[in-house]
């Protein structure tokens, strides 16, 4: 099976297919787009301008969700979707949200992040192929920066309210872990999604407290620990902050 797999560096969705690539034991080659120019090139190639995408045997396949139910078919063990059926819905809920509602969260207040301190981006660029130089990433982030924000729309009120809503979340995940659909023994489809949003999340210095005592600190650590990156307490306003 030939595999080659396009990403972003520090992307979590990409990070996400990784994990299950290695799980599948499915070797896999890696190609990395430097933020932004992936969005023109993705399109291009795969008529989809986010990341991860992946070729597999000459299929072309977008999206971590739409990646993870093929390599479920294709090589059905280990197992990332329960046998039976009402566990399995309940995964793929789980899974559905991290994917279209929770991911993009991480991304609404990262971006701006980076924008309001630059340099704490470098820490984000270990293993990653193509590494800039501390100084080149100091004077080009604040244009990266906005490009990105007004891609994935992360405007001021935007990103006040995803931090606003994020102990809801965090709610949420924590009574999934309660329920047994997260944090088994074994990940399963959602624990990859969800856990490397959290594992992102927790890079940021002003939003770990929300973290502390809760499951889903545990959970993000227990399948992406070795995720890079940190940005210092105190680059978000203390008023975007939930009290």
């Amino acid at each position: 099976m030939s595999a080659r797999l396009y990403v972003v560096n520090g992307s979590h969705p990409c990070a996400t297919v990784e994990r299950a690539l290695e799980l599948k034991g499915i070797d896999y080659t890696l190609f990395e787009w430097p933020p932004p120019m992936h969005a023109p090139m993705q399109w291009l190639l795969f008529r989809e301008r986010t990341v991860p995408a992946l070729r597999l045997d000459g299929e072309k396949i977008s999206g971590s969700r739409a990646i993870l139910r093929r390599l479920e078919e294709l090589r059905p063990e280990p197992a990332l979707y329960p046998a039976d059926p009402e566990a399995r819905a309940k995964v793929e809920e789980a899974e559905r949200w991290g994917d279209e509602v929770f991911q993009s969260i991480a991304r609404r207040i990262l971006w701006p992040a980076f924008k309001r301190n630059p340099s704490a981006s470098t820490s984000f660029s270990a293993g990653s192929k193509i590494p800039l130089p501390a100084p080149v990433v100091n004077v080009s982030m604040p244009l990266i920066s906005r490009l990105e924000m007004r891609l994935n729309k992360a405007t001021e009120g935007a990103t006040r309210a995803d931090l606003a809503a994020l102990p809801g979340h965090l709610d949420t995940v924590d009574a999934w872990i309660a329920d047994g659909v997260l944090g088994g023994e074994q990940p399963n489809a959602a624990d990859l999604q969800i856990a490397t949003t959290l594992r992102l999340l927790m890079t940021l210095g002003d939003v770990r407290p929300m973290f502390e005592g809760r499951r889903a600190e545990e959970l993000a650590f227990k399948y992406f620990e070795r995720l890079p990156g940190d940005v210092p307490r105190g680059t978000l306003p203390q008023d975007w902050l939930p009290a």
